[in-house]
């Protein structure tokens, strides 16, 4: 039992934020099918247990749960549930992550479950068809922020072809439009709820692209507070990633419109010359990442080098 609790943790700590975000869920399913079994075993009332980080929508009950904002989005309420949610997890963040950092990745899984939960929060207190049931509705599932991440690489490489079994080939922009469509259709059926964040999970997908288009991105906040609770359980993997950024943002290209401050010892010549070598390698490196996604437009990632894979994969991580 230790041997394979270790191995799940190499696997955790070894995998990209993909296979960790899929990870939480899995293990958080089977905690809790497992307790279940065991209360039952006991003749225990499950009922308050296993929906401890349900989101509820009444607002009393949401009062007494605030944390079921975050936690609904890493629970699901059958097998089938989970499975379904986590190979579209799989297949669309590996997509997601040909365009957006795993960084950026993390905090959109966030942002489009909070959109998703609050919008079904104040849909089901607004909307009087859903009166009868406000006190029972419960809501889980990790389709709010997979969505976000379908629209937001929708929006982002909105041609990208997708080839789907019995349908064919079909760009990404149609794929979003007809899953959201199809939501909006079915606001008004027995899973409204679902449909209703799914709807929030779609709208963080555009707002977090479009604002990186623009200069801002809405996940920086949800980024920074991970990294501060994670830094809490290991402060040296905060320390160092903290440590990474700060580099990062000191490499950045300097706009012809900024002059850095040089120090006495420093050459004008070898500063500009070193930013001039910094930026041209920038450019390079952006070149063949947009040859690499054109060449997948048009014989799919399957067409790819073993070389080219590889610097997606870096380009993704940065």
């Amino acid at each position: 039992m230790a041997g394979l609790i270790d191995e799940v943790k190499r696997v955790f700590r070894q995998g990209g934020i993909v296979t960790r975000v899929i990870g939480i869920n899995v293990v958080l399913f089977v905690l809790f099918a497992l307790a279940q079994v065991v209360l039952k075993l006991f003749g225990v009332d499950d009922s308050p247990w296993l929906h401890f980080l349900d989101l509820p929508a009444s607002l009393p009950q949401l009062a007494l749960r605030p944390w079921t904002l975050i936690t609904y989005m890493f629970m699901h309420a059958s097998v089938w549930h989970l499975v379904f949610n986590m190979l579209w997890l799989y297949w669309f963040g590996q997509i997601a992550l040909y365009f957006f950092s795993a960084r950026h990745l993390r905090g959109l899984y966030v942002v489009g479950g909070l959109m998703g939960g609050v919008l079904y929060v104040v849909a089901y207190n607004v909307f009087p068809l859903f009166a009868p049931q406000l006190s029972s509705s419960l809501l889980v599932g990790a389709s709010a922020s997979i969505l976000a991440i379908v629209v937001a690489t929708a929006v982002k490489e909105p041609n990208y072809p997708l080839r789907l079994m019995l349908i064919g080939s079909i760009s990404m922009k149609w794929l979003a439009v007809i899953t959201v469509l199809i939501d909006m259709l079915l606001i008004a059926s027995t899973n409204a709820g679902g449909h209703i964040a799914h709807l929030g999970g779609a709208l963080a997908g555009w707002w977090f692209a479009a604002g990186l288009k623009k200069g801002y991105d809405i996940t920086a906040w949800v980024n920074s507070i991970i990294d501060f609770v994670g830094g809490i359980f290991h402060p040296a993997a905060y320390r160092t990633n903290i440590k990474v950024h700060k580099q990062k943002r000191a490499k950045k290209p300097i706009s012809s419109g900024k002059k850095r401050k040089k120090k006495a010892s420093e050459s004008p010549v070898n500063d500009h010359a070193a930013d001039y070598a910094y930026n041209q390698t920038k450019k390079q490196q952006s070149d063949e990442i947009d040859r690499i996604l054109e060449k997948i437009k048009k014989s799919g990632y399957a067409g790819l080098t073993a070389e080219e894979k590889r610097k997606l994969f870096e380009a993704s991580n940065r």
